[in-house]
Formats: C-alpha cells, structure tokens, sequence
C-alpha cells in the first residue's frame, strides 16, 4: 500500500506517444476526476482535478491503441514528483503518476 494511486476519470486530451531509442514506448495522458457536495444550504458543488498520468511500456501500448480523449478510464500507479529547469532556465515542479495498469470503462 505504500505510494499507491487510483484513479478513474475522462481523458482530457488525446495521449502523447513517444518512441523511444531502444523501443521503449512513452505515453502522456491527464485526466480528469470529479468530486460532487452540496453545502449546508442546498446548494450543489463539483470540483474537478486535473491528473497528469504517465506511463511506459505494454500500458502505453494499450493506451496508444485504445484512450482517446473523453474516454472514461481507470489508472493504478505511484505518485512521483520530479524538477527540471525550462527553456528559459526557470526551475518547474511536476507532480505525475506512473500508471503500472490501466482499465478501460467507457465504451
């Protein structure tokens, strides 16, 4: 149970696929999850979160063939944060899950 993620939400953008040398695959996809309340007076709430989801391998295989944006999918993985300097030399923090399996909802 140590740094364990799951997800379900809708894909927001078609997957970024990357060939990488040595035949490694990359795919980048965010999704988005939804959480619905209502406060004390009545009044309904939905906040939505944005997930940036990464993964390697037979599941960016998966993803490539078969996540589009819209779709409904759920993710397991680990949370990961990582830096990295921009163009401009600016220091940028991102925080990422790395999906070791994925589940295909939607039709």
């Amino acid at each position: 149970m140590k740094n364990s993620v799951q997800l379900i939400g809708h894909v927001g953008q078609e997957p970024e696929i990357k060939n990488l040398e040595g035949g490694k695959k990359l795919a980048n996809i965010s999704i988005a999850t939804n959480e619905v309340y209502y406060r004390e007076n009545g009044d309904k709430v939905e906040q939505t979160q944005w997930h940036r989801v990464t993964a390697w391998g037979k599941t960016a295989d998966i993803i490539e063939r078969f996540v589009t944006k819209g779709k409904e999918i759920g993710i397991e993985g680990k949370l990961t944060h990582r830096s990295y300097d921009d163009k401009d030399g600016n220091k940028r923090y991102v925080t990422e899950v790395i999906a070791n399996e994925i589940l295909l909802i939607g039709k």
